[in-house]
């Protein structure tokens, strides 16, 4: 199934059997998870008001093939902000648990313009990550990416950056928060390219902020995204990343708090 689908299907029934082939190991992708239960929040929300922050906590794998029950409640909206809860349920226990701020525009005197945007090849000079299955995980037969920074997952060569290109390999028919929310998360962690050998790595936390007056973006655009590590150790991450337009507006930004078992 598409991303659209997916996203027509918790709209109408709030329940959704998540298919195989959005897996991550085990799991399903987490980014897919939580755009899914950040498209059932905006539905509570009066119109005008645009996601400023979500924060995720993935408490255990959202699991394929076994039907997930997605939740909203509308804790507090007030003049210029409304604050929503989201869950992910399955078998009767949380798998996710999210707080999204979602606000209308304010008055204000103070404007400040974005950091550049880093300079990066152009997407058709960019190594691929291929979809082979029993090696790339199995949502990557949805989402592409293309490296412009950093060196790969368990090439050994280390760094501090990592990221690039990506897009949804079927164009979606609009491009949404929602859209945003599934493509950030894709990336392997920043840190995987410190260890020669495979090992599983996930996320623990992840707080994402889009922002608003969103640039447009178009269906089939590429967004760039680039990962910062702050600190490892001790089987922890920590990253900051960015992401951008073609032409180099600021989309969003996301923090993430990653586990690595190796």
């Amino acid at each position: 199934m598409t991303f659209d689908q997916l996203l027509a299907e918790v709209r109408q029934d709030g329940t959704v059997t998540l298919p195989s082939d959005w897996a991550q190991g085990r799991a399903t992708f987490g980014g897919l998870v939580a755009a899914l239960a950040f498209d059932v929040m905006a539905t509570k929300v009066a119109e005008g008001r645009a996601m400023r922050a979500l924060q995720v906590s993935f408490v255990g794998p959202v699991e394929p093939g076994v039907p997930a029950q997605f939740e909203a409640e509308l804790l507090r909206e007030g003049k210029a902000v409304s604050q929503v809860q989201g869950r992910i349920l399955q078998n009767g226990e949380p798998r996710l648990v999210c707080l999204a701020s979602f606000g209308g525009d304010r008055e204000s005197a103070i404007q400040v313009e974005p950091l550049p945007a880093p300079e990066a090849r152009p997407v058709d000079q960019c190594q691929g990550l291929p979809y082979i299955k029993g090696m790339t995980p199995e949502f990557t037969q949805h989402i592409e990416m293309r490296w412009a920074f950093g060196n790969l997952p368990f090439s050994g060569k280390g760094g501090r950056d990592m990221g690039g290109w990506m897009q949804f390999r079927e164009t979606p028919e609009v491009f949404t928060d929602a859209h945003i929310v599934a493509l950030v998360d894709a990336w392997p962690p920043a840190v995987l390219p410190h260890l020669k050998d495979r090992v599983p790595a996930s996320s623990l936390s992840w707080a994402l902020e889009i922002v608003h007056p969103r640039p447009v973006i178009e269906p089939g655009d590429w967004l760039l995204y680039r990962a910062t590590i702050d600190q490892a150790g001790a089987g922890y991450g920590h990253t900051h990343a960015g992401v951008w337009t073609a032409s180099g507006e600021l989309v969003a930004l996301s923090r993430q708090t990653v586990t690595v078992f190796g």
